[in-house]
């Protein structure tokens, strides 16, 4: 049974890239020290927001090792790079991820049954991984929205829990009600049932989920830190900043990651907002996105002083 804890707020990490298209590993180390100085309680490296599906498998295990090296033990640090489509590919990828130290490694659920065959198929990929990895080795699920986004079933998520193997869920059903029913499920588990979805993230919070690991972590988790411990001696502010994270959160439709790295460029944690999944000029195709940046730094400044004089 896995003793990794996996609860809170878990930035999904976005990846700076130089101007010669790559990694920028001094930028990767002062994105970690912003992810610890700014409210996270572990982090997800080599994710979809770390645009993985881009990355060749040593830029995967080369991030994943930074990203461990970086959090120096400070945070726990979770790691995918799942992306490939043949087990034999995935278990080469998942077990070279695993060897960089770090603490657990993420499935991505679309990968077992890729060719979505149905049935046991799920299971059957599930358990021939499972049985090729380390059976010291912690793990997640992780259901990436690329390229297709497959759900659990609750069957399926009671096995994974009754597995002992699983710490984390990162649910991305957006849907408070799945959400919900997850989260009894897994109650008294080792597994942690976080919602990715920042809609219903107040309310996910309240009804079971153990935290938020959405892409808005990349603007103001600290205030998502704050809902989650405080909300409830401050339910009037907690409903107010519920609804500016959730409308803020709206922009991620223009651009994102890039929107982030834009972001992260202005206030100088790296220089470059190089995407290769983004390869559009984000400024040319969103008007006036960096006034709406302005807008979603003013709301963040705002409920950042508010939430400040509370604790």
């Amino acid at each position: 049974m896995t003793h990794l804890k996996i609860d809170g707020i878990v930035p999904v990490m976005i990846t700076p890239f130089t101007d010669e298209g790559t990694i920028d590993f001094a930028g990767l180390a002062r994105l970690v020290d912003w992810y610890v100085e700014h409210g996270a309680d572990a982090l997800f490296a080599v994710c979809q927001s770390s645009e993985m599906q881009f990355l060749s498998l040593q830029e995967r295990v080369d991030l994943a090792a930074a990203v461990v090296r970086c959090a120096a033990g400070r945070l726990p640090v979770i790691a995918s790079g799942h992306v490939s489509d043949t087990l034999d590919d995935q278990i080469a990828e998942l077990q070279a991820v695993a060897a960089t130290g770090v603490d657990g490694v993420v499935l991505v659920t679309n990968r077992l049954d890729a060719g979505q065959v149905g049935g046991s198929r799920f299971l059957d990929d599930l358990g021939w991984l499972i049985d090729r990895l380390p059976p010291d080795l912690p793990l997640g699920l992780y259901e990436c929205p690329a390229p297709f986004r497959r759900l659990l079933s609750d069957d399926e998520l009671k096995v994974c829990i009754d597995s002992g193997r699983f710490a984390v869920l990162k649910d991305v059903s957006c849907d408070l009600e799945t959400v919900t029913r997850r989260a009894a499920l897994a109650a008294g588990s080792p597994m942690a049932i976080i919602n990715a979805n920042a809609a219903i993230a107040y309310d996910a919070m309240r009804a079971g989920s153990r935290g938020f690991t959405g892409v808005f972590t990349n603007f103001h988790p600290d205030l998502y830190a704050w809902l989650m411990r405080h909300s409830a001696e401050h339910p009037d502010l907690a409903q107010e900043l519920s609804v500016y994270l959730a409308l803020a959160a709206m922009a991620e439709p223009m651009g994102y990651p890039k929107l982030a790295k834009l972001y992260h460029q202005r206030i100088g944690t790296f220089a470059g907002i190089g995407s290769r999944a983004v390869g559009f000029d984000i400024r040319e195709r969103f008007w006036a996105l960096d006034v709406l940046l302005d807008k979603i730094v003013a709301g963040t400044e705002h409920f950042r002083a508010r939430v400040a004089a509370t604790v």
